[in-house]
């Protein structure tokens, strides 16, 4: 086994305490609220397993948010409902720092699919916000100061 294939497998106890490894990686989540405030917080999610399927993750993301203390409360409330891909660990990063606006159709994550069908991997960062808002500052990116 390479080096590589050790550090991307993760051991973990299963419901019945049993001790299995599965692919999982670490992921960050952009929470976006207001894209013409910029306002956004990073939430670190590790040992994510690649196989669940894109609404698991976002159920899992939602389900945490109420109770994650790290985050201010307008951020636990908010209503998020699209994933996108930011950027990929050691890739190019778009000239906006707020959200990559290009390329809609290959990095809005779909549903029904999992995440490693869009190439999610270990330090991948993904943005978490309001489609309507998105589409919103796509068309016209001003920022409120």
């Amino acid at each position: 086994m390479e080096e590589n294939e050790i550090w991307s497998k993760a051991a973990f106890l299963t419901d019945d305490g049993t001790m299995t490894t599965s692919e999982s990686t670490t992921i960050t989540i952009r929470l976006i609220r207001s894209f013409e405030h910029r306002t956004v917080k990073n939430l670190v999610l590790r040992e994510v397993d690649l196989t669940q399927t894109v609404s698991e993750l976002r159920q899992k993301i939602l389900a945490r948010l109420p109770s994650e203390t790290s985050l201010p409360p307008p951020f636990r409330k908010f209503h998020y409902d699209t994933l996108k891909i930011e950027h990929q660990a050691h890739g190019a990063k778009t000239n906006d720092p707020l959200i990559n606006k290009n390329d809609d159709e290959s990095l809005v994550l779909e549903e029904e699919a999992t995440l490693s069908d869009f190439g999610v991997k270990n330090e991948t960062t993904i943005s978490f916000f309001k489609k309507d808002d998105y589409l919103s500052y796509k068309d016209n990116p001003t920022l409120l100061w």
